[in-house]
């Protein structure tokens, strides 16, 4: 049994060996267990407000990147829109100028029709009055076989062409 119950001097033996060891470890190991831990505590402290810092950098980058999204989306936007209605002010233009250039056609068209209308209408007067003329030339050489009623006939007509020359 001596096993399990220790003797007085083993005891006294055992107790300076701790106290020994324990001295030692307050003196040079505690020390330095301490510091590191002390040093940790504050590179731990230290990470965790850099992480803080970055944490918060992150989102300020992000509310920019929002911005700059909502400020490109709103410009994107106004392209748009602005493009549309120049091409809107563009198709309008094209449609003026094409009303334009067919009112200006239809006015020169129009106008030819006029011209060739005068001309025809002239040349159908040219037509009708040598014909008249035939016409008459033979009524007249038909019933005027005598030459003395010829005379009268041509001073008479003479006369009515120099009044007619008269009043224009």
């Amino acid at each position: 049994m001596s096993l399990l119950t220790p003797d007085l001097g083993l005891l006294f033996w055992m107790l300076l060996s701790f106290l020994l060891v324990f001295g030692a470890l307050a003196k040079f190991g505690f020390p330095i267990i301490t510091g590191m831990v002390d040093k940790r505590r504050a590179h731990i402290t230290e990470s965790l407000l850099e992480a803080d810092k970055a944490r918060l950098r992150i989102e300020s980058v992000e509310e920019d990147a929002r911005k700059i999204m909502d400020e490109a989306s709103k410009r994107s936007s106004e392209m748009l829109s602005s493009a549309v209605a120049e091409s809107q002010r563009i198709v309008e233009s094209a449609r003026e100028r094409a009303e334009a250039d067919a009112a200006a056609r239809m006015e020169a068209a129009k106008s030819q029709i006029a011209i060739e209308k005068e001309k025809a209408l002239g040349e159908m007067r040219t037509t009708v009055a040598l014909l008249s003329v035939e016409v008459a030339e033979k009524i007249l050489h038909s019933k005027l076989e005598d030459g003395a009623e010829n005379n009268s006939l041509v001073n008479r007509l003479i006369d009515e062409v120099e009044a007619n020359g008269q009043s224009r």
